[in-house]
């Protein structure tokens, strides 16, 4: 019997706008792919495109569709890793079918992959963009958290640390500039990240002007995100960078998430699991991940309004392994 393939797009209210440098939004836009084996098995997957990386909503959701014909004639997992760039339509396609396969089988998906069973994990918890005034607000609000994530935007982040951390004093901070520092206040920034007890800095400089960072040695571990997408980026991250943030939306799926991995611990970086905003369906794979990561950011749920049905389970800060009735 053949699989048909079906995709959504979803909208999904956050529960208040989230900054980072490169913009705001209000919602979290989502494109689920849905792979149905006659009536019984259902495998879904669900992906967020960016457009920092010249995705929209309606290419990727064309470039899902455009592959209907390929499931429906017995495309699977492997081959799909070829049919498809990296990206956030490979993604949605590659975690539908990691569930499709668990689902048929009868065995979940850390078995299928070779993993051990998953279990709670402390995620960061994000404290938007915004002034010092604003971020000191919402990080008191969030001050029982063990893991603040703090997003900063270039020019005032001294005083936001500084904000932040007297507002919420016993956190771990670890913080995301998203590629708004140069290299010109790189020094300034670094020593204000030390004076405030920061653990970890998330792409302090654009991407394509990284090399400033190679011979740095910081105290603090530096982690690419925009610099890395799948296991090729790899080569060019050594000597700049201490640790690389895996998103399942840059190395197109679950497939490619845990090679990178295993070729990231190789070649001695340390791991961090990242994620867009949005629904469980989209962390449920990414907790597999985050099982033998340095640091887990998996909070995309947390900024919602509401989450979809049978979504990840949060204490706190502590996320939960996702149940059979969402995803694996």
């Amino acid at each position: 019997m053949s699989t048909v393939l079906s995709v959504h797009i979803e909208r999904w209210p956050l529960a208040t706008p989230f900054t980072i440098s490169r913009g705001a939004k209000t919602e979290a836009v989502t494109v689920v792919a849905e792979l149905i084996d006659g009536a019984s098995h259902r495998g879904r997957g669900e992906c967020v495109p960016y457009a920092r990386y010249g995705e929209t909503v309606e290419a990727v959701a064309a470039s899902i569709e455009a592959m209907r014909g390929a499931v429906r004639d017995g495309l699977g997992r492997a081959a799909l890793q070829t049919a498809l760039p990296a990206g956030a339509a490979r993604n949605a396609l590659d975690c539908a079918f990691w569930d499709l396969e668990a689902k048929r089988s009868g065995v979940p998906v850390h078995r299928r992959a070779g993993l051990p069973p998953p279990r709670p994990l402390v995620t960061a918890y994000t404290i938007s963009l915004g002034t010092p005034d604003a971020m000191a607000a919402a990080a008191a609000a969030a001050s029982a958290r063990p893991l603040l994530k703090v997003k900063l935007g270039g020019i005032g982040d001294p005083e936001r640390l500084r904000a932040v951390r007297r507002a919420a004093p016993k956190s771990e901070l670890i913080v995301d500039a998203n590629e708004a520092w140069d290299p010109g206040h790189l020094h300034d920034n670094l020593a204000a990240c030390a004076e405030a007890g920061v653990t970890l800095i998330e792409q302090p400089l654009p991407a394509a002007d990284d090399g400033a960072l190679a011979g740095l040695s910081p105290a603090i571990a530096i982690c690419a995100d925009e610099s890395v997408h799948d296991s090729a980026s790899l080569a060019d991250l050594i000597g700049k960078y201490t640790a690389v943030n895996i998103k399942l939306d840059k190395t197109g799926g679950l497939t490619e998430a845990l090679r990178l991995a295993d070729e990231a611990e190789r070649a001695g970086f340390d791991l961090m699991v990242g994620c867009m905003v949005a629904t469980s369906l989209a962390m449920a794979p990414a907790v597999l991940l985050a099982q033998r990561s340095r640091v887990v950011d998996l909070d995309g749920p947390l900024l919602l309004a509401c989450d979809r049905p049978h979504g990840l389970t949060y204490d706190g800060s502590l996320v939960h392994p996702p149940t059979r009735a969402l995803w694996g």
